[in-house]
């Protein structure tokens, strides 16, 4: 895993300096080397950096940027079928100079061109300048494990693993897409294709940019869509036959996620999909698998304890930290730099402690993210399959006739209730929901923040809502029910662009390459097609996946409220943080940009101070947006 920057200069006003300055800021993805390659092609100046991580083939053969037969590459990642692939190639007639994945690449692309591609297991941000069609070629994986920003203004074509590298190129524009930042506010993080920048964007996953020399002209095209198998019928497959198909894929996926040149170890939380990882790895390695976990002195947040019972029955090698609050607390003021664009989840926290800790021993570590998206496994699921059929049982005109109601009855003139945690903003979703009881409004009532409504209180200026894949319409009616609907939509937005976003960053901040075994595209690919109920069964999230854990380790050992990966935001912001978010959320922080309105701003933190603490994640989403904007505007 690297990084990697450069740009497409039509104005021919960059340098080989500027080059290096973007590539630099991307030392902590890759600080086992350096490289750049700056021409002029076709009148224009081509500027490729990297920064390496080295993680398969430790020699200098494969340093980067690396170049055969016209085409010149940079690439952040790792194609884990490569082997398979190269041998491929030799019997076509390739010869091959290093035991790169890096160079499998660029002999698959001249072999086969976009159709490489399909053969890529792996994570990766691909940038390939050829020489015969002067073109440029970006390429982004499947589930947009590995980020990828361009900017595209005024003949200058700009790009980055992250924006600090834009930044500092100077043709980029720091404009602050205001749609964006309203868009951050609602769901804590910028979905794909948009970004907190103008003119700036994520090129989205599983897609391919071209940008042909001659013409200066940009062209997407998606190579891969997860509806492609959610709009297929259902598997006619009984339960047995599923959970051994289902065991074989993992495992076999599983193990291409070890394949590295240094030492690898995975991230056990002591839930089921880290657990998953763990017990199908041991079961088939001759050497304990390491294993790593973070700890915390809050009881109820400390899920520690499990992890290590789990870690002594299947005999990995185990290392655990317990932290304390303020090396968690020491980390909130360097979030805006590893996250350089506005990022709230708060639990970037505890993984960048625990990536620091694997750092330690391992150079890559296994992260299991993407069960939930995959098997269904988050509470949403629980109250959509509970709440949404009752909901849309009632008559419509009865739903039509509350909603009105409940409009002209404001939420505080409710006797009681309205001195209810949560009361009011539950008020205004059920509202909505009663004018529209959708599995799609639904989800979007459970998902926001800040609602539409509080957008419009709080923002200074009008603004859009961003066209997003939250809306996405694209599962066919025919293959509809509303768990395939709810797991197709987080997939493509809170997964990739939250999840992924939040792993990325926190492991490349000290140079650990993290993996994310449940994203192989087979996973997905088989697992979009089996009948729901295997999913979410008789109320009982990640079923399949649940019987396959059981296999290795004792139900009794698993069965437990789920806790995550959590720390007590609403604690912090109420002690210890309180003086910053005073600081950061009082008049003279927010005249630096005028973006909200300073009286609803001092509404929300009033009111959060004195006893509405279901505000909490309003102050965290809005101190996180202010310190983002002081660190890259001050």
């Amino acid at each position: 895993m690297c990084g990697i920057s450069g740009f497409v200069d039509f104005t021919n006003k960059s340098s080989q300096a500027i080059l290096k300055r973007m590539t630099e800021t991307l030392q902590h993805r890759g600080p086992d080397g350096q490289g750049e390659y700056f021409e002029t092609h076709v009148g224009c100046q081509l500027g490729l950096g990297h920064r390496r991580l080295s993680i398969i083939d430790l020699s200098d053969a494969a340093n980067q940027p690396m170049h055969y037969d016209g085409l010149h590459m940079v690439f952040n990642g790792e194609i884990y079928n490569y082997n398979e692939i190269r041998e491929d190639l030799i019997k076509l007639g390739h010869e091959f100079k290093t035991h790169s994945d890096s160079e499998v690449i660029l002999h698959a692309w001249r072999q086969w061109k976009e159709k490489a591609v399909d053969q890529w297991q792996g994570m990766f941000a691909i940038v390939l300048f050829d020489e015969k069609s002067n073109e440029l070629i970006c390429i982004r994986d499947r589930a947009g494990v590995k980020p990828f920003y361009y900017y595209f203004k005024n003949g200058q074509f700009i790009f980055g693993s992250e924006l600090k590298a834009l930044m500092q190129h100077p043709a980029f524009g720091k404009g602050i897409n205001t749609d964006a930042v309203a868009s951050f506010l609602q769901y804590g993080y910028v979905s794909a294709p948009h970004c907190i920048f103008n003119d700036t964007h994520k090129l989205p996953a599983g897609h391919l940019l071209s940008l042909d020399f001659k013409t200066q002209q940009i062209f997407l095209s998606q190579y891969w869509d997860v509806y492609d198998y959610y709009n297929k019928p259902k598997l006619k497959i009984e339960l047995p036959e599923a959970i051994e198909e289902t065991e074989r894929i993992l495992q076999e996926s599983f193990q291409y996620r070890m394949v590295a040149d240094v030492p690898v170890g995975v991230f056990l939380s002591g839930g089921y999909d880290s657990s998953c990882v763990t017990s199908l790895l041991q079961k088939n390695s001759t050497e304990k698998i390491r294993t790593f976990t973070i700890g915390t002195t809050d009881d109820k947040l400390n899920e520690a304890p499990f992890a290590k019972e789990i870690a002594a029955r299947l005999g990995t090698d185990h290392t655990e930290y317990y932290c304390s609050h303020k090396e968690a607390l020491d980390i909130i003021p360097d979030l805006p730099y590893y996250y350089d664009e506005p990022f709230a989840d708060s639990s970037a926290i505890p993984t960048i402690l625990v990536s620091r800790l694997a750092r330690k021993k391992v150079t890559v570590a296994l992260s299991a993210d993407a069960g939930d998206e995959v098997f269904a496994g988050y509470n949403r699921y629980d109250y959509i399959s509970r709440y949404a059929k009752k909901l849309q049982a009632i008559p419509k005109p009865f739903r039509k006739l509350a909603a009105a109601t409940m409009g002209k009855v404001p939420s505080k003139r409710i006797p009681i209730l309205s001195k209810r945690p949560n009361f009011h903003s539950r008020y205004d979703k059920l509202k909505n929901l009663l004018n529209n009881p959708s599995t799609a409004e639904l989800l979007k009532n459970l998902n926001l923040v800040f609602s539409e409504k509080d957008i419009s209180r709080l923002m200074a200026a009008p603004v859009q809502e961003l066209d997003t894949l939250h809306t996405s319409n694209e599962l066919k009616k025919e293959f509809y029910d509303p768990l395939s609907f709810m797991m197709a939509i987080d997939y493509q937005t809170y997964m990739a662009d939250d999840i992924l976003q939040k792993v990325d960053r926190a492991a490349m901040s000290i140079s650990l390459e993290g993996r994310e075994p449940f994203l192989d595209q087979h996973i997905i690919q088989w697992a979009a097609q089996l009948p729901s109920e295997f999913k979410y069964h008789k109320g009982q999230k990640k079923y399949i996946l649940k019987q396959i854990v059981h296999k290795y380790l004792p139900k009794e050992m698993m069965e437990r409220p789920k806790m995550g990966f959590a720390i007590p935001v609403e604690s912090w912001l109420i002690n210890e943080l309180k003086e910053l978010v005073m600081e950061n959320l009082g008049k003279s922080a927010l005249r630096l940009h005028n973006l909200f309105k300073e009286e609803e701003v001092e509404k929300i933190v009033g009111d959060f101070f004195n006893g509405h603490r279901e505000k909490y994640l309003k102050v965290w989403y809005l101190l996180m947006f202010q310190l983002w904007y002081k660190k890259w505007f001050s």
